[in-house]
């Protein structure tokens, strides 16, 4: 029987890597909002985060902290060409999310096996940020490292959180993720969201990929498994919720060290894919999305890009705001009926309904 000293030690190695996981996810989830994407290349990005600052540190002998941000910067690159020669070339030869999701597949693969020929097939490391002991909490050893995990993880949520409700580019993509078709009618570029929620996913993901190098090691295989336990997070804190996907990476990441803990190592896939499955088949949208969509003024219940014909219709949370959306969706439904009887004074009305929502 573990000691209480030894329990605590499994708990912050389950935090510590459940930061990652919430980065992981978080990335789906912004990438979501912004296009209704999974996108299964972030896998790729959390390995290519690592693996490029290796290279620039141990190999180019860049300083680390320069060769971390230069690896930031490469597979945030990397996100807006995939953006820019797959999505987009998708997009417009109308294919389904579900053809996407699996160009975004293709282009995991792609990462593994590139990075396979291209390096080796060997584990690499990076130095700890901050050399020194560790600190004792209660007989359990955290890591400096750890510490680096957890603060930056938390850093990131909450400028995340500022950027969705402090800036005009947060609102666009908020707009994006409501309606995509009101939101183009409102002038904002959709296709431009779609691809900064691609280089926003990418960054996310190599930060993740940067920050638990040091206490495990980069691959050409590590992709997929973060991959999955990310996508897992976001599933746990309902898709599209950033918050929700941050608390999901945390939960996951305690739940394999549980049970690791009391069950076996070799389980701790199991554990995950278990919470998963457990989660689809009571159909639960997560545990704060509810409290994230009408924080933010994003429907509940609703998929983005609904009005395009992917999802269901919205379900807008009860604000001020509400009053003017089932005019819009009236008005663009009257529309798509009929366009002959969608006269100028019609479009007046809809483009104020929008302008208020957007500023108001």
């Amino acid at each position: 029987m573990y000691d209480l000293s030894t329990l605590l030690q499994f708990l912050i190695g389950g935090i510590s890597l459940g930061c990652i996981y919430g980065l992981v996810g978080i990335g789906f989830s912004v990438l979501y909002n912004s296009s209704g994407i999974i996108n299964f290349a972030q896998g790729g990005f959390v390995m290519l985060g690592g693996m490029l600052t290796y290279i620039f540190y141990s190999l180019a002998g860049l300083p680390l902290v320069l060769a971390m941000l230069v690896a930031i910067a490469l597979v945030s690159c990397l996100g807006l060409v995939i953006e820019w020669a797959v999505i987009r070339r998708l997009r417009a030869r109308n294919a389904s999310v579900f053809i996407m999701i699996l160009a975004t597949l293709a282009c995991q693969i792609l990462i593994e096996n590139a990075t396979l020929h291209l390096v080796d097939d060997k584990p690499h490391s990076i130095p700890y940020f901050t050399p020194g002991p560790p600190l004792q909490f209660f007989g359990a050893a955290i890591g400096l490292q750890i510490l680096w995990i957890v603060g930056v993880s938390l850093l990131l949520v909450f400028l995340l959180g500022l950027l969705y409700s402090r800036t005009s580019f947060g609102r666009a993509m908020r707009a994006c993720a409501i309606n995509p078709e009101v939101a183009r009618i409102l002038g904002i570029k959709v296709e431009r969201m779609v691809a900064a929620g691609f280089v926003l996913s990418a960054a996310l993901g190599a930060i993740g990929g940067i920050l638990i190098t040091p206490t495990q090691y980069t691959a050409f295989h590590i992709g997929v498994p973060f991959a999955v336990s990310g996508f897992i997070a976001a599933i746990i804190g309902g898709l599209g919720n950033p918050l929700g996907a941050f608390i999901g990476g945390i939960a996951l990441g305690v739940l394999q060290s549980i049970g690791v803990v009391f069950i076996d190592a070799g389980y701790k896939n199991v554990v995950a894919f278990s919470v998963l499955l457990l989660l689809l088949f009571l159909g639960r949208r997560g545990c704060s999305s509810r409290w994230w969509n009408s924080r933010h003024g994003i429907r509940s219940g609703a998929e983005p890009g609904a009005a395009e014909g992917r999802g269901r219709r919205p379900e807008w949370p009860g604000t001020r705001r509400s009053r003017a959306i089932p005019r819009i969706d009236h008005r663009i439904g009257a529309l798509r009926r009929n366009p002959a009887t969608f006269d100028l004074h019609q479009c007046g009305d809809v483009a104020a309904s929008i302008n208020s929502i957007y500023w108001g």
